[in-house]
């Protein structure tokens, strides 16, 4: 794609998971220079600031349901903001904020054409509120882009699913629940594991997940912080060992931007209270930069 237009849209939603601090995310990706980088690239940037998100300490009377009220409304407002990025020929990146806003950027972005998803993340996400252990929305956005899930969920936007398993890669994964895995081995989702991209090396992998999806012109990236190792990211609220180094994450990104096609992208569960000076978010930053055409050379 051309696009040189890139609009940063802050979600700082923690309602999602239980663990609190992602909230601060956009504001970490700001102070760690995301638009400066991309400025550099060559990219014309656009901060439209945080969309509203309501302070959890005041919803007690949605705790019970896990705060799905609200996650239904923050979803909206961000399907709307992906889709008027689209409509705008902007290129939007949703800075995170937990994995649960992806239910609307994903349907945001492909409210009129289809776009194949590269979902990097240690979990699956992949759980219904029958299957859950935790009742954490942040863990069910696949299943509700899919069409599976609370009704509110799924028809955020626009009336069902917004995927279908075909458009659909999932790499990094490490950290399923148990009825989930059974879920995602019957759904016919691409997924390559940690033990695939320690045997194919990540080149494969990234290539052959492109090919999966090369029946579409157009590719959203939806990148979990925890999709890569706690030694390389110690600022996110669901840590799984064993994940990507920072050179495969990286190599991953350049292989995607070498497609020319990618069209949206998330950076989620960033949280600064558990970080180290910062040191997370200026990995995404730069894994960011990678996936928008930075090169070594």
């Amino acid at each position: 794609m051309t696009v040189k237009k890139v609009r940063i849209i802050g979600v700082p939603v923690d309602l999602g998971q239980e663990q609190r601090g992602v909230d601060l995310g956009p504001g970490a990706l700001r102070y760690a220079g995301l638009s400066s980088r991309l400025t550099d690239l060559g990219y014309e940037v656009e901060d439209m600031g945080n969309l509203q998100v309501p302070v959890r300490d005041v919803l007690d009377g949605e705790r019970e349901v896990h705060y799905l009220p609200s996650i239904r409304k923050v979803c909206e407002a961000v399907y709307q903001a992906g889709r008027d990025a689209i409509d705008d020929g902007v290129l939007p990146i949703f800075m995170g904020g937990d994995h649960s806003l992806a239910i609307g950027s994903i349907g945001g972005v492909t409210h009129d054409e289809p776009a194949g998803v590269v979902w990097i993340d240690a979990h699956g996400d992949f759980n219904t509120p029958g299957t859950s252990p935790t009742g954490n929305i942040h863990g069910m956005a696949v299943a509700a882009l899919l069409g599976d899930g609370f009704e509110e969920l799924v028809q955020v936007g626009r009336h069902g699913a917004k995927l279908k398993a075909a458009d659909i890669v999932m790499i990094g994964l490490r950290e399923l629940d148990p009825q989930e895995k059974v879920r995602l081995r019957e759904s016919g989702v691409a997924v390559y594991t940690m033990r695939d991209v320690d045997e194919l090396g990540m080149g494969c992998v990234a290539r052959e997940a492109l090919g999966k999806l090369s029946h579409l012109s157009r590719i959203h990236v939806s990148l979990d912080l925890d999709g890569l190792d706690p030694i390389e990211v110690p600022g996110v609220g669901t840590t799984s060992p064993g994940g990507l180094t920072y050179r495969e994450a990286q190599l991953l990104m350049e292989i995607i931007a070498d497609s020319r096609q990618l069209c949206s992208l998330d950076l989620v569960e960033i949280n600064p209270i558990l970080d180290q000076r910062n040191r997370t978010a200026k990995i995404a930053v730069e894994l960011a930069a990678s996936v928008f055409g930075a090169t070594i050379i």
